[in-house]
C-alpha cells in the first residue's frame, strides 16, 4: 500500500527491492540534480523501483557549528524540482509537528527520524498530510516496539506506513544492525527498509562529528537483501570526503552501480 500510492515510482513489479538514496542534506540545486540524474540512470538500467531522499534541514547535530541546511524554503524547493524535473518520487526528513504539512507540499513521502519515532504529535501530524510516511526505527527501541508506532500512523487514518531499521545503539560510539527485526516489523503488515549507511555511523566521537564504517555498507546490504528486506536507504554523494553532513559513512556515488548489480544476485537467488 505504501508504495502504490506513489504513482512516479516505475518498477513496481520487477520483483526487485525498492531504493532510497540521495545525499544527507541537500547542499544545492545542481549537486541535488546530479546526483539524482546519476541515480535514475541506474535504478532505470537495473529495473529498481527508486526514492529520491535528500534531508531539507538537519535538526539533530552533534555541535553548533554543524552543518543544518542552506535554507528550509530554498532546499525544498529543490526537491521538488527534483520531483518534477525527473518524475521521481522524493522523500525528507520533518523534525517538529508543524514542519509536516509544509514539507508535504514539496515531497511525496515524509520521513520520521529515529530519534523522534515515538513523538506522538509528530507521528500524527505526519499522518494527516496523507503522504506515505517512513518511520525511522529507534536506536533505542527493539523491533516490536514499533508496532506502536505503526498503529498511530494507521489509527489516524492513513495505511501509508514504512518502517526503517539503522541499528541498536548502547551509548558506546557504535551500533549493532540485528536482522531479525527485519521480518519481526514486517509482521505488522508494513514494508521495512534497512538504513545501510547510519546504521554505520559511529555517534558522539570526541571531537563532535559523527564517524563512521563505509566499507561495510556493502555487508549490511546484502545481509538485508538476504533475510527478505524490501527496500535500502543509502545515503550516496560523489565526494563524501567533502558533504556538508555524514559524509564519514556515505557511499562514493562511483560504487553505486556495482553494489545494486551484486544485490540484485542475491534478491534472485532467494526469490
Amino acid at each position: 500500500m505504501a508504495l502504490e500510492q506513489l504513482p512516479k515510482i516505475k518498477y513496481k513489479d520487477s520483483g526487485n527491492f525498492f531504493l532510497m538514496a540521495g545525499p544527507c542534506a541537500i547542499e544545492s540545486e545542481e549537486m541535488a540534480l546530479r546526483i539524482a540524474e546519476k541515480i535514475i540512470k541506474l535504478t532505470d538500467k537495473l529495473q529498481i523501483p527508486y526514492i529520491f531522499k535528500g534531508s531539507y534541514r538537519k535538526a539533530n547535530r552533534s555541535r553548533m557549528d554543524s552543518f543544518t541546511g542552506i535554507g528550509d524554503e530554498k532546499a525544498l524547493k529543490i526537491l521538488s524540482k527534483v520531483n518534477q524535473e525527473f518524475d521521481v518520487s522524493t522523500v525528507t526528513d520533518i523534525h517538529e509537528s508543524h514542519e509536516a504539512a509544509m514539507a508535504a507540499e514539496y515531497v511525496d513521502v515524509l520521513q520520521i527520524p529515529a530519534f523522534l519515532c515515538r513523538q506522538t504529535d509528530l507521528l500524527l501530524a505526519a499522518a494527516k498530510t496523507g503522504k506515505t510516511i517512513n518511520v525511522k526505527k529507534g536506536q533505542f527501541l527493539s523491533a516490536s516496539s514499533m508496532k506502536f508506532a505503526v498503529d498511530k500512523v494507521i489509527d489516524s487514518g492513513n495505511p501509508n506506513v514504512i518502517l526503517t531499521d539503522r541499528g541498536n545503539t548502547f551509548g558506546y560510539q557504535d551500533l549493532v544492525v540485528d536482522f531479525r527485526g527485519i521480518p519481526e516489523m514486517q509482521s505488522f503488515g508494513v514494508p521495512v527498509v534497512m538504513d545501510c549507511t547510519h546504521s554505520l555511523q559511529q555517534p558522539n566521537q570526541t571531537s563532535g562529528v559523527t564517524g563512521g564504517k563505509p566499507a561495510l555498507i556493502e555487508t549490511i546490504a546484502k545481509a538485508a537483501i538476504a533475510v527478505g528486506a524490501d527496500g535500502l536507504f543509502i545515503e550516496t554523494h560523489p565526494e563524501p570526503q567533502h558533504a556538508k553532513s555524514d559524509g564519514a559513512n556515505m557511499l562514493h556515488l562511483d560504487l553505486l552501480e556495482d553494489l545494486l548489480v551484486k544485490l540484485l544476485r542475491i534478491r534472485e537467488a532467494i526469490k
